[in-house]
């Protein structure tokens, strides 16, 4: 028994007239969040650092996080969404976290948030 290729299944087929693409429904564009300034700088006015924002991202990290902490996670970017009009994914909240925490950590060094936190644990 031989399955057809892909060519064969979405191959053209000549006896069906061309029908036109039902119109979709007009919408008002909607901009999720501010996007990253058109220039590319990644410094903002004051030196402080910004994180990409919604750009095309060509590195990865995975991070496994528990269960609870995917929760907070969902609930802030529910709360972001409902409360604040922000829809933002996952991933630009952790990206906007953790540029808030590295700049912070440039900033105050020995001082930061994140040093006292890590020492602490």
């Amino acid at each position: 028994m031989s399955l057809p290729t892909a060519d064969d299944l979405f191959r053209p087929t000549a006896d069906a007239p061309e029908a036109p693409a039902p119109a979709a429904p007009k919408r008002a564009s909607v901009r999720a969040v501010p996007d990253a300034p058109a220039d590319g700088a990644a410094e903002a006015p004051s030196g402080e650092k910004r994180p990409s924002g919604r750009i095309r991202h060509d590195e990865k990290m995975t991070v496994y996080v528990t269960s609870d902490e995917l929760m907070e996670i969902e609930q802030v970017r529910l709360m972001l969404r409902g409360k604040h009009g922000l829809a933002v994914d996952r991933g630009r909240l952790v990206r906007e976290a953790l540029g808030m925490v590295l700049a912070d950590f440039d900033v105050h060094g020995e001082d930061s948030a994140l040093v006292r936190r890590l020492r602490a644990e």
